[in-house]
């Protein structure tokens, strides 16, 4: 014996369902794009720097990839790839980098308050060490 319960019904997608995974999904996308991209390929720790502005500057493109990056903050305090470093002991790493490579690329990152003296301290050790390939970073 044959129970007829009505007519059959079709099937249906979930479209609330499918809305809220697909707006879960784009906001995923969202949040994961605008996380700071790192241009530099080593992991660098960020300076509390404040480069100055220039109004004609140099295509990122032309830049040497692999650049030795002293930083000089406000208070006239050097870095060399993030770490806190003497006077003598930059004198000693660009003496040894020198030895290595003397056409060596160097960026220098001073932040603007810096005493220019702190500058061209770095720029004078640099000379010593016969290192002239010397850029100054800058914002664009």
């Amino acid at each position: 014996m044959r129970i007829n319960l009505g007519e059959e019904e079709q099937p249906e997608i979930g479209l609330i369902a499918l809305i809220d995974c697909i707006f879960f999904l784009l906001m995923f996308f969202m949040v994961a794009t605008s996380f700071k991209q790192t241009t530099e390929h080593k992991k660098i720790k960020e300076l509390p720097l404040t480069l100055p502005a220039a109004s004609a500057s140099l295509d990122r493109a032309t830049a040497s990839p692999d650049p030795l990056i002293i930083g000089i903050d406000a208070g006239g305090d050097i870095y060399v790839d993030g770490a806190k470093i003497s006077t003598q002991a930059l004198h000693d790493r660009l003496s040894k980098e020198a030895s290595k490579n003397p056409n060596r690329q160097i960026r220098i990152d001073g932040d603007q308050s810096t005493s220019y003296r702190n500058i061209v301290h770095v720029l004078d050790l640099c000379q010593f060490e016969k290192l002239t390939n010397i850029a100054l970073h800058t914002r664009n």
